[in-house]
């Protein structure tokens, strides 16, 4: 909690990986690709208006970016809150592969289908 808080105490160029540690704790997760970037997560959810039939609210969702050099040290840190991973952009391709056709049979028993019930009106 309060990740924006404890993400002020640590130092550019001067804190050290024990430091977050000490301070944050140990990351959610690090890079895939980079063992050196840590990720920490903080969500927040309230119920809506309505205790029973009301839904979850957003509240926070902040995200800190730490990266480190190969000593350990602290180079950077970003922190995205709620409105900042809304402006990220996916792609709309889809990735098609032969595993997610159908197989003849699938496709003739949905051809089948459609005119069972297409001409009911």
């Amino acid at each position: 909690m309060f990740l924006e808080n404890r993400s002020n105490k640590l130092i550019l160029n001067k804190s050290n990986k024990n430091d977050v540690i000490k301070i944050i704790g140990q990351p959610h997760s690090k890079s895939i690709n980079n063992a050196n970037i840590w990720i920490y997560v903080e969500r927040t959810l309230s119920k809506g208006k309505y205790h029973k039939l009301g839904q979850h609210i957003l509240k926070k969702n902040n995200t800190l970016v730490l990266e480190f050099d190969k000593f350990g040290i602290l180079k950077s840190k970003k922190i995205y809150n709620k409105d900042d991973t809304n402006k990220i952009a996916f792609s709309k391709k889809e990735t098609r592969n032969e595993l997610s056709k159908e197989s003849f049979v699938g496709s003739f028993l949905q051809s089948l289908k459609q005119k069972m019930y297409g001409n009911r009106k």
